[in-house]
């Protein structure tokens, strides 16, 4: 029988989404080259665990929360971008002899070939854009290769998924097809995970190049607004785009409405009008940390995450499923709680009598495809 880790070296494996750069690399002292435990400090990613867990890729997500759509807002926020941006170079190049930025697929492979890891750089949340679609050409310079739409507010580009306002543009923005219009000139994969349904509708219709999902789940299998239906899964693969399984606890599996989602959107309303200065971010950290206790996870088991992945090929098949766990960024659960952790899932899904191309495809085919 084959062993999980030992396909690993074979394979091509990419996690499509990971908070690491701004919930961990721009931390003082915080070293990436060093291993970390999670029940130590709570972190999920660093080189000698990718190294253990068999993982090659990952593209490092830039995210900037939202606050006032207004210019001080979106010039707070465009600056720290470019800072998170600039830190995240500066960790890659001090870790040269083990890894290196990717620009495009090519790029990964050889640096697979050198024994290095490979990191892609993303955006989360198109906030720090503010009105200005010729952003995206800024960012592209600073090796933004995924850009996604929104987070949980709507901004100008598009519509979110969880806005307890509800949607504002019906989808898009006419700035938000400029920006798509932009990516797909540019080479930058457009990512639609936390968008409405709408939006993703809009961006299936407009983009000229397949379009991502870099950390989304099944509604089916689980209904929460983040995840997406069967029909714009067919629609996402028609287009030639894939879906990358989210292991964040509440979109993984149903869960009671115990007033979670009242008391995240209150928090989100009160930021909406706000100039992010330090002090408000202080507060939205320290809010946030108090309703993550107040509203602890619910439990999840490798079973539940697997059926995902398999709900989804079912559905979009399996040229068009892919893995975006969002450690780091508050996904995870036992067995899967950090990306050492990779071979765990590997070995459920020989388990289950999953192929190795059929794997090479999941692990990292398809993403490799739209990472041109």
């Amino acid at each position: 029988m084959t062993d999980a880790a030992t396909l690993h070296e074979r394979l091509f494996t990419i996690d499509t989404h990971i908070d690491t750069p701004t919930a961990r690399l721009i931390r003082d002292g915080w070293d990436f080259a060093a291993a970390h435990d999670f029940t130590a400090d709570g972190s999920q990613c660093d080189l000698p665990r990718m190294q253990a867990g068999g993982l090659d890729a990952l593209v490092l997500a830039i995210y900037t929360g939202q606050a006032a759509r207004t210019p001080e807002g979106f010039a707070l926020m465009h600056e720290q971008a470019v800072r998170i941006f600039e830190r995240t170079h500066e960790v890659i190049k001090q870790n040269a002899a083990r890894c290196g930025l990717a620009l495009t697929a090519a790029d990964a492979r050889g640096l697979k070939q050198e024994g290095r890891r490979a990191f892609f750089l993303s955006i989360e949340n198109s906030y720090p854009l503010g009105r200005d679609a010729g952003h995206v050409a800024k960012f592209h310079q600073l090796g933004m290769r995924m850009l996604g739409l929104t987070h949980m507010l709507n901004n100008d580009i598009a519509d979110s998924s969880t806005d307890p306002r509800g949607p504002e543009w019906g989808g898009l923005s006419p700035l938000g097809r400029e920006v798509v219009a932009e990516c797909n000139r540019r080479g930058v994969v457009v990512d639609a995970s936390h968008a409405s349904d709408a939006a993703l509708r809009d961006l299936l219709k407009v983009s000229r190049r397949p379009v991502i999902l870099s950390h989304s789940g099944c509604r089916a299998v689980c209904d929460h607004p983040r995840n997406i239906g069967d029909d714009l899964l067919r629609a996402l693969a028609a287009q030639g785009g894939v879906i990358q399984i989210n292991a964040l606890p509440i979109a993984v599996v149903p869960t009671k409405d115990d007033g979670r989602a009242a008391a995240y959107g209150a928090m989100l309303l009160r930021l909406a009008d706000k100039v992010p200065t330090p002090e408000v971010k202080a507060w939205a950290s320290g809010e946030w940390d108090r309703l993550e206790k107040a509203y602890p996870n619910p439990a999840v088991t490798m079973d539940d995450y697997v059926r995902h992945i398999e709900h989804a090929v079912a559905v979009a098949g399996i040229d068009h499923v892919g893995l975006g766990c969002d450690f780091d960024g508050g996904g995870g659960f036992p067995g899967l709680n950090s990306v050492a952790d990779y071979p765990n899932l590997t070995a459920a899904l020989l388990a289950r009598g999953w192929t190795e191309p059929a794997l090479a495809k999941l692990w990292g085919g398809n993403s490799l495809r739209l990472l041109i």
